[in-house]
């Protein structure tokens, strides 16, 4: 009796620690990533040289708190360890009207070029 108690024990053990896999909502964890991601933008940020007010506005979504204390921690290790700004290599986005407009003609200077 007392070997079936402890296989039943060490069995549902087993089986609760697969409960993340179950999709079992856990709002802690769901939390911790959501300001994890919101710190990970505001040092990537700052390590773009973007301002704390452009981040905000470029990340509507992440958490203020969260992104404004990634940012701060970036500025203060670029500061100790005299690391320089990465600007970013890619040119910014057309506003949508202008590349709905842009792959308009595109798509009609290609089917001129057809016939």
């Amino acid at each position: 009796m007392r070997l079936s108690s402890i296989f039943l024990l060490v069995l549902s053990s087993f089986t609760l620690l697969g409960c993340d896999r179950l999709g079992i909502p856990d709002p802690a964890r769901d939390a911790a990533i959501k300001e994890a991601e919101a710190k990970a933008t505001g040092s990537a940020c700052r390590h773009a040289g973007r301002g704390i007010e452009d981040c905000y506005a470029l990340n509507p979504d992440a958490g203020r708190a969260a992104v404004y204390a990634g940012w701060k921690e970036m500025n203060d290790y670029m500061r100790e360890n005299k690391i320089e700004e990465v600007k970013p290599q890619i040119a910014p986005s057309q506003p949508a009207a202008g590349s709905a407009e842009a792959s308009a003609d595109a798509s009609a200077s290609a089917s001129a070029s057809a016939h």
